[in-house]
């Protein structure tokens, strides 16, 4: 059964405990890492007192994690989405960048991205947590696609641009500056690859 049929089936309280508990181990996993992350400092972050609620919800530490990726996935499209629904023009590509860049001062350049984080950790153990990390990455390339489409439909970008491959190098960019970020607690290469991937797409501007 999929987490969301699951949680379908819950009642209003138990959606809300749920949702409670995986918001929980996100935040702990995002610190620690899933491997450094114990049920008790789950439930404590939750202020769930018994550990028979968290296994009522998810009967493994795997369901939870998977429950976390979905969540991260959602966090992070969520804060993106607003600004990757305009990214039609050159003005919203560099409105995006700054976004990012903001985001990362904000968090004393640490933590990096969250889907990342648990990429990094997960992809090579868990195959079915790699499945659905890169199911969270194509929709993440997919909105970024969707803009440069816009862009290319209007005439700003030429015909000949493959707007596939921007948005996925482009994606890529970001994820290697956010490393970078993360490990040098300095934002200077996310806002030079981000920089170098938007003077690329603008070799294909029109006019």
């Amino acid at each position: 059964m999929s987490s969301s049929t699951q949680t379908r089936r819950l009642t209003a309280k138990g959606r809300a405990t749920r949702e409670r508990i995986v918001a929980a181990a996100a935040a702990v996993m995002y610190d620690q890492g899933v491997a450094r992350t114990s049920t008790e400092q789950i439930l404590e972050a939750a202020q769930v007192t018994s550990p028979s609620q968290l296994y009522h919800y998810f009967g493994d530490k795997k369901s939870l994690i998977q429950a976390v990726i979905e969540y991260q996935t959602e966090h992070v499209l969520g804060f993106q989405r607003p600004l990757l629904r305009r990214l039609d023009s050159f003005e919203a590509l560099e409105a995006w960048r700054d976004a990012v860049v903001q985001a990362q001062h904000a968090r004393d350049c640490r933590g990096g991205c969250p889907i990342g984080s648990l990429a990094g950790e997960l992809s090579d153990a868990d195959p079915q947590a790699r499945a659905q990390l890169a199911a969270g990455y194509a929709r993440w390339q997919d909105a970024i696609r969707d803009g440069l489409a816009s862009m290319q439909e209007r005439g700003e970008l030429d015909a000949g641009a493959d707007i596939g491959h921007l948005a996925l190098a482009l994606l890529t960019a970001l994820q290697g500056g956010l490393l970078m970020t993360r490990t040098q607690r300095d934002t200077t290469a996310l806002e030079a690859v981000l920089n170098a991937m938007i003077d690329r797409i603008r070799c294909h501007a029109v006019g």
